[in-house]
């Protein structure tokens, strides 16, 4: 795997919008946030576009994905952030070019698309991370989410550290044991939407790291057996639960008609017999920690630690 050259201050940060469009008011504060951490800005045409839902074109969303890397000028490239529409670029990206342009790429939810893409078609360590015009501009954004985040891409050949939760919120064994591989994954749903496609997520072998937000119980179940059907779960070395946010049932005053996550995940994951370690403080939640996809991790569910080595 490429491991990306770390990023430091006076650093070039390239903005793009491969997904939903940027709110308007959002943007100024987006590159604002992101010039107080001491990075210059340039902002592609995809963040200030609007094609319905989507920021710009496809062509454009591509070609401003594709610029960035090929931009020696430019160090680092941030999703400006998600929504919905980075699966349908993956067919415009140039993967040799970028193969050969390895820099700091990071993003989350629907970039998560991105990153299957880029960790096994340009062998490339990607970062999962909170975004400029969602999490950065929020008064919540805390100092774990700030320290985690600016330690993943300016550290990024850090190795033999631990990826830890807040001090306040413990993860917790779902089938104990120790594992380790290669980290992937990301969103459930992207996930999912990667099979039977020529991006199909590969997790023979890995560290499948899932998390989701405002899925009903059942969507989750869905998505989920979906994996196990196709062998993806059956073939992984060890499974990282995130944050589920907003993923309850669809009919909250009826509690017989749905089933917990909790169940879910006991009924479809456990038999798997594979160690998996949950509540971990990532997703679409603050506090929210930072992921190297594509390090190799090892992880402990009786100690509960999850470890970067080498």
């Amino acid at each position: 795997m490429k491991i990306p050259k770390a990023l430091k201050k006076g650093d070039t940060i390239g903005l793009i919008g491969a997904s939903s469009a940027t709110p308007r008011e959002s943007l100024p504060q987006a590159i604002e946030a992101v010039e107080k951490l001491g990075f210059n800005v340039v902002v592609g045409d995809s963040c200030y576009k609007r094609h319905g839902y989507l920021a710009g074109t496809d062509e454009l969303r591509a070609n401003d994905v594709n610029r960035m890397f090929r931009d020696a000028s430019i160090d680092g490239i941030f999703s400006i952030r998600g929504g919905y529409g980075a699966t349908k670029i993956l067919p415009l990206l140039d993967y040799e070019m970028i193969r050969d342009n390895p820099k700091v790429f990071a993003g989350y939810s629907d970039v998560t698309a991105l990153h299957i893409a880029f960790n096994q078609l340009c062998d490339l360590v990607t970062y999962h991370t909170p975004m400029p015009s969602t999490e950065f501009i929020k008064p919540e954004m805390d100092e774990y989410t700030w320290s985690s985040f600016l330690e993943s891409i300016t550290l990024t050949k850090e190795s033999n550290y631990y990826l830890a939760n807040p001090t306040n919120q413990e993860m917790s064994s779902l089938v104990p044991g120790k594992a380790t591989g290669q980290l992937i994954g990301g969103n459930l749903t992207l996930v999912t939407a990667s099979l039977g496609t020529p991006y199909e997520i590969d997790t023979k072998g890995k560290i499948l790291f899932l998390e989701d937000i405002d899925e009903y119980e059942r969507s989750i179940d869905r998505m989920l057996t979906q994996l196990k059907l196709s062998g993806k779960l059956d073939e992984v070395a060890g499974i990282l639960l995130g944050a589920w946010t907003n993923c309850g049932p669809q009919y909250p005053k009826r509690p017989e008609h749905s089933l917990r996550l909790q169940t879910i995940f006991e009924e479809i994951l456990v038999p798997l017999n594979k160690p998996i370690l949950m509540d971990v403080a990532c997703g679409h939640c603050l506090p929210t920690m930072s992921l190297p996809l594509g390090r190799t991790i090892a992880f402990d569910t009786e100690t509960k630690t999850i470890e970067v080595i080498e």
